[in-house]
């Protein structure tokens, strides 16, 4: 990255989600979600070494039912990356899925039913040494508090949430992150600002059931970009009607332009005018398909003319000016003259390689 960013985050409680650090001084992690039927543990942990593979900090599963725990069991077995279980209303999962080796309890304790139930799943959570994740959102709030507020509100997301955090609190437990969701953009964004100022814990950031993969990112980066410029959160999903991969991809755009992680290729590249030398978008979609499994962080140029192609180039690790012919930068310098434009690609991807093993430790 070129700077560190200006943002100054919230100082939170730390928490840990198996072996990755959440608040405190962590870096901001990405998590998704798998969409697979947890009962069938062959895809659910394919589609979760799917997700690692792009990049993926912690990983959620849905676990419904008391089979589906014991084929979580199977599956944690097989995983590497953390493992957060989604539990609504069966205290018995939470406890299962505890035993089983979960890393964080995602719940509502509000919808888990009686104090000696919801006492039971606390001191699981103890007794295993896990966090829990309270989670509010929108279409789901408790039925009083749509009374009392007429409709989902931002002030009636943070009531939800103060509830169950009170639950909590009577029950000395403080290892927990709480995420306060809804697809409108407005009332996600204050229902944060309003918590953020009320609690030590740490914000699992997103904007639910944002939509698909266009419309659903562009929501996302809204969202998401106008909490984390204010330096709140510290763990985000982004949530797509899509392939779950894609939400760890938007989920590293969105905190790369940000300046808070840098992880993969970082490319800038233009728009395209009728000035371009070669074809520019195509090379940037070849790049980003053959570099997707590149998760260190380098800057990289693709411009097609002369006009602010150098200025670029210089600035990137590696980077291509349009010309006649094209220019190809290492390190801010030029490296050498690209003849043939059918060879962009291919040269542009081995040298993105060679300066990435360059730059790997000894």
């Amino acid at each position: 990255m070129h700077a560190e960013s200006p943002i100054r985050r919230r100082r939170s409680r730390q928490i840990r989600v198996g072996d990755v650090a959440v608040g405190g001084d962590a870096p901001i992690s990405v998590q998704s979600m798998t969409n697979t039927d947890t009962c069938d543990v062959a895809a659910t942990v394919a589609q979760v070494q799917a997700l690692e593979r792009a990049g993926a900090d912690i990983v959620r599963v849905s676990v419904p039912s008391m089979e589906a725990a014991e084929a979580f069991g199977e599956i944690k077995k097989q995983c590497r990356v953390p493992l957060v279980t989604d539990i609504h209303f069966d205290y018995r999962i939470a406890l299962r899925v505890a035993e089983l080796g979960a890393d964080c309890l995602r719940i509502n304790p509000g919808n888990i039913g009686r104090e000696e139930r919801i006492a039971a799943v606390i001191q699981s959570a103890k007794d295993h040494g896990i966090p829990i994740r309270i989670g509010v959102n929108a279409g789901s709030l408790e039925k009083e508090l749509l009374k009392s507020y007429g409709e989902p509100t931002a002030d009636a997301l943070v009531e939800s949430a103060l509830r169950h955090i009170e639950i909590l609190d009577r029950h000395d437990f403080p290892d927990f992150k709480v995420s306060l969701k809804a697809s409108e953009v407005f009332m996600t964004v204050e229902a944060y600002r309003k918590l953020a100022g009320q609690i030590e814990q740490p914000l699992h950031l997103g904007i639910t059931e944002a939509g698909g993969l266009r419309s659903g990112s562009v929501k996302s980066a809204v969202g998401l970009g106008l909490m984390l410029y204010e330096g709140i959160g510290d763990t985000l999903r982004v949530s797509l009607a899509a392939d779950p991969v894609e939400e760890i991809k938007v989920g590293f755009e969105i905190l790369k332009s940000l300046r808070l992680r840098a992880k993969g290729i970082n490319l800038i590249a233009c728009p395209t005018c009728s000035r371009q030398e070669f074809d520019v978008i195509g090379t940037v979609n070849a790049l980003e398909e053959r570099l997707e499994d590149v998760l260190e962080p380098l800057d990289v140029a693709v411009i097609g003319c002369v006009v602010n192609g150098p200025g670029e180039a210089r600035e990137a690790s590696v980077g291509l000016t349009g010309g006649s012919p094209c220019l190809l930068y290492v390190d801010g310098k030029p490296d050498h003259k690209v003849k043939d434009n059918a060879q962009i690609v291919d040269e542009l991807e081995q040298a993105i390689r060679a300066q990435l093993k360059g730059n790997a430790p000894a």
